[in-house]
């Protein structure tokens, strides 16, 4: 078994756990990206208590705990300090059963996981109003990779995480045929069977069309009509089956920054894969980087995902956008935290970027910088701050 890799939210949440005032933690993330072994983690650690753990899967246990009946919940949870529901979306009306847990047992401490938002935060939203503490897991971070390691080995390893990503199971693989195959299993099995199930889309084989032309968008703006055209679809349903997808932890999108000048670009938005071992199986492509034309594409997605995941373990609310002109004068990444503004242009080889003149002159106080292959850790890790 691989040694356990510590993970950057397990301080906040077994504080939040413990801590007052007494709320449910809900864990949210992929399949497969360890939230059910972190979730144990922090359990094993409560010496001396009482844990249930409840498989939402066990026909048994999903009964109970869609019950609505505070007597079958009662005689399940007596005596236990701890509750844990992992997949807790397969439960039916689990968000009000979890409201009767949390306000008839005030000493029971209860950490919930689930795999997509499309069914969980519908279910939970308003029965646990004011009763929830949420995280999300990601695929490991830089950070949390490199306290494993080093730093020279995380660096040297970058074109690893740029075709494979850095999902758990992939790194417990050792070449990549075994990596290849892992994610091609993972895309398959569970990306649509997921989103199929909980979202109700019967035209699958336009989600994975959708998929297939979106992985080879990244970083470039997308145009939801012209999506549309190509898959037959109306723009609606083009715009429904990105946003089940981004609550499905698949994509996320970012739109453009502007302050209403006439001349800013922000109804437009830009998608990234959250994973990009993710992105390469959907369309089959694990070469190494110098026998591939969208490196360029990558490195803005890595870079991309890095600081969102940098942004969501250290629970930082700042804004990301990307900032174009009509003009074509543009940047890649714009980060707005606590009222500082900051623009950022990816280069994945060596050469620094001179700021757009436009920017300099429309946000005067907003700062400028190079991220590349000579100075990208700072930008993942803790170092560099807005």
């Amino acid at each position: 078994m691989a040694a356990f890799i510590s993970r950057t939210l397990e301080q906040a949440i077994t504080a939040r756990l413990m801590g007052e005032p007494r709320k449910i933690v809900l864990l949210y993330g992929q399949r497969q990206v360890g939230k059910t072994t972190l979730a144990k983690h922090i359990l094993e650690k409560m010496a001396g208590k009482n844990v249930l753990q409840v498989n939402a899967d066990f026909d048994p246990h999903a009964e109970v705990f869609s019950s609505r009946d505070p007597e079958k919940l009662r005689l399940f949870v007596a005596g236990f300090d701890f509750l844990f529901i992992d997949e807790a979306q397969r439960i039916p009306d689990i968000g009000i059963n979890l409201k009767i847990l949390h306000d008839n047992f005030p000493n029971l401490r209860i950490l919930v996981t689930g795999s997509s938002t499309l069914d969980l935060a519908n279910r939970i939203h308003e029965p646990l109003t004011g009763r929830t503490w949420t995280f999300r897991l990601h695929p490991f971070s830089a950070t949390e990779l490199i306290a494993r390691s080093s730093v020279l080995d995380y660096h040297s390893r970058l074109e690893e995480w740029l075709i494979f990503g850095a999902y758990p199971g992939v790194l417990e693989l050792e070449n990549r045929a075994d990596k290849a195959s892992f994610l091609h299993e993972l895309t398959h099995a569970y990306l649509y069977k997921d989103i199929l199930e909980l979202s109700g889309i019967r035209q699958s084989g336009k989600l994975r069309d959708l998929l297939r032309l979106l992985a080879f968008q990244i970083g470039s703006e997308v145009s939801f009509n012209e999506l549309g055209r190509q898959l037959g679809l109306d723009i609606a349903t083009v715009q429904r089956y990105v946003d089940l997808l981004e609550q499905a932890f698949v994509l996320k999108t970012v739109g453009g920054y502007s302050r209403n000048l006439r001349k800013e670009i922000s109804k437009k938005q830009k998608i990234y894969f959250q994973d990009l071992g993710v992105r390469n199986a959907l369309i089959e492509k694990f070469a190494p980087l110098h026998l591939r034309d969208d490196t360029g594409s990558l490195w803005e997605n890595f870079l991309f995902m890095e600081r969102s995941k940098l942004l969501d373990n250290t629970q930082r609310r700042a804004n990301q956008f990307f900032w174009r002109l009509q003009t074509g004068a543009e940047l890649d990444y714009v980060e707005e935290y606590e009222g500082n503004l900051a623009g950022f242009e990816f280069k994945f080889g060596k050469k620094e970027a001179k700021p757009p003149a436009t920017w300099q002159e429309t946000y005067p106080q907003a700062t400028f910088q190079t991220i590349n292959r000579d100075n990208w850790l700072p930008f993942v890790l803790e170092q560099v701050q807005i």
